[in-house]
């Protein structure tokens, strides 16, 4: 699965939380089944709730209108949807408070309407406004109450006849707010947490898009390590990876001081989560067999180690410090979504070796693991253009074996590919780290010496044509080089390889095993052959 369709699927999870709209249907279901119920008592139970289904029916009916008419208002005024909401709230304590009322106040069978009523709005509006609700339940029980007790309304509940509140009459109001704030602390811890996951996986989606930006390995695993400890408070981190089943080392540390030393290889802790295939937990690192984790994280305390698996593959491990307080504990929500970085983290970074690999492949000559003549060109543009930048030189030098097509012709082709690749690794190691060696075609080498005068590249061919013969060939060999540089023998790229390489030649004219300098002299944008 791509880092991108990964981003999608955390971002799609972190939006299916219920719409305003959508809880307000509910509440709007609810006033419908409440409807039923009451009908449905009047109709069934009259004899038990003892009032008049005539008087339930306008009632319900001026109900249900009202709510239809609100529900219309919400859905059509703009800016107004949280009046009506409010609104139609009041309205429904009001026709809850009448039924009540009308079926025999405190002791009527349908009072469970107004606790369903109040657990439905603390979980489905919030819970600050349940507690508003169950006040407001509260206010009308208690305006009913003593409206039937001063003869406003008939008398019908039997506490209010005698005048006074009753034990199960306190009961009720108590139970109104024990509901509420019961139902607001399960809401509350729910809300908490789904608020902890959507952060989660809102990390987990910025994590992701931000390693799509990643094209190195190493910047890949540190992005990885920066989002986890970002996200769930670790101090000190390290990423220990290998791409193709290889010795894991340091791709990324998080911590105080300099990154520490630490040899490569596989650490037991790495292969129990290994065989795990899960995160694990680890109290202390043992230095004797995980010296690696204990070289990169000393005297680290609880510990996540989790495995980075691509394709089914081990790449290396995730190893965090969540507290170096021994008795620290950590939850297992956070080890299950480390354990889901860790899996993002891991197929971006095998994508990035591969990629690594294929642009190596673009870049290098296949059979010596010098630069192919690709790059060669790309860098000799690159370093004329800024040697004539900076007012500096540049020098060519092209190499070739002599008597190359007698060696394979004597000993075979497969010799003259061991001659071409014992070649390739002498030059290499006999330039500097900015130099750049190339297979310029056959048995021929080019060799882009940046910041280097005529007369100091005469010194340096010279030394790699040396190097070449004395090396320990698998046959005995001789080199022929020719030196020209930018701007004294040639004003552009092309030219100066056209230089380099007339010289070269000028060397096998000679007699071959030598090193010739260009005779051109570069004048106004063209090249002159000096006699």
């Amino acid at each position: 699965m791509s880092q991108s369709s990964a981003a999608s699927g955390a971002r799609a999870q972190s939006n299916e939380l219920v719409s305003l709209a959508e809880r307000m249907g509910f509440l709007q279901a609810l006033r419908v089944a409440f409807a039923v119920v009451v009908l449905a008592a009047g109709i069934f139970a009259s004899d038990a709730i003892g009032a008049s289904l005539a008087d339930l029916v306008l009632f319900t009916a001026g109900y249900l209108l009202l709510s239809a008419t609100a529900e219309g208002l919400r859905r059509t005024g703009r800016g107004r949807g949280l009046a009506v909401v409010g609104g139609m709230l009041l309205i429904d304590g009001i026709y809850l408070a009448w039924v009540t009322y009308l079926t025999g106040g405190s002791e009527s069978p349908l009072q469970f309407l107004l606790y369903l009523h109040l657990i439905a709005v603390t979980l489905l509006a919030a819970y600050t406004t349940g507690l508003k609700i169950a006040l407001w339940h509260s206010l009308l029980f208690f305006v009913v109450f003593y409206a039937q007790a001063t003869e406003i309304i008939e008398p019908i509940d039997p506490a209010a006849k005698e005048g006074s509140l009753q034990t199960g009459s306190v009961l009720t109001v108590m139970g109104f707010f024990v509901f509420a704030l019961g139902t607001a602390a399960f809401s509350s811890i729910n809300e908490r947490e789904l608020r902890r996951r959507k952060v989660d996986l809102e990390a987990l989606t910025d994590m992701a898009q931000g390693l799509e930006n990643e094209a190195d390995p190493r910047g890949v695993a540190q992005a990885f390590l920066t989002n986890v400890c970002d996200a769930f408070g670790f101090n000190r981190g390290a990423v220990v990876a290998a791409p193709n089943g290889g010795n894991p080392s340091l791709m990324a540390f998080r911590g105080p001081g300099d990154v520490p030393e630490a040899k490569p290889g596989v650490d037991s802790v790495m292969q129990k989560a290994w065989d795990a295939h899960d995160s694990i937990l680890v109290k202390q690192l043992d230095p004797e067999t995980d010296p690696q984790l204990a070289a990169l994280l000393p005297f680290a305390r609880n510990l996540v180690v989790t495995p980075l698996f691509a394709e089914g593959q081990p790449l290396g491990v995730l190893a965090v410090e969540y507290a170096a307080d021994s008795g620290a504990r950590i939850e297992r929500r956070v080890v299950a979504m480390v354990s889901q970085f860790s899996a993002h983290a891991s197929l971006a970074l095998r994508n990035a070796w591969l990629l690594q690999q294929v642009q190596k492949m673009a870049d290098t000559d296949a059979l010596t693991g010098v630069s192919n003549r690709r790059t060669f060109e790309m860098v000799l543009e690159r370093e004329v253009s800024r040697a004539a930048r900076n007012g500096e030189q540049v020098t060519l030098v092209m190499v070739d074996i002599d008597h190359f097509k007698a060696i394979n012709d004597t000993h075979g082709h497969q010799m003259g590919d061991e001659v071409l690749k014992k070649v390739a690794t002498t030059i290499a190691d006999g330039c500097r780290d900015f130099d750049v060696a190339a297979r310029y075609g056959g048995e021929e080498f080019a060799i882009v010496l940046p910041s280097c005068s005529s007369k100091e590249s005469l010194v340096v061919a010279e030394r790699l044509r040396r190097s070449i013969g004395e090396a320990d060939n698998p046959v005995p060999i001789t080199a022929s080089a020719g030196v020209a540089t930018f701007p004294t023998h040639a004003p552009d790229p092309e030219r100066l390889i056209a230089a380099a390489d007339e010289a070269l030649y000028e060397s096998k004219r000679a007699g071959r095993d030598r090193v010739t300098r260009s005779r051109r002299r570069a004048q106004a944008g063209k090249t002159v052959k000096v006699d």
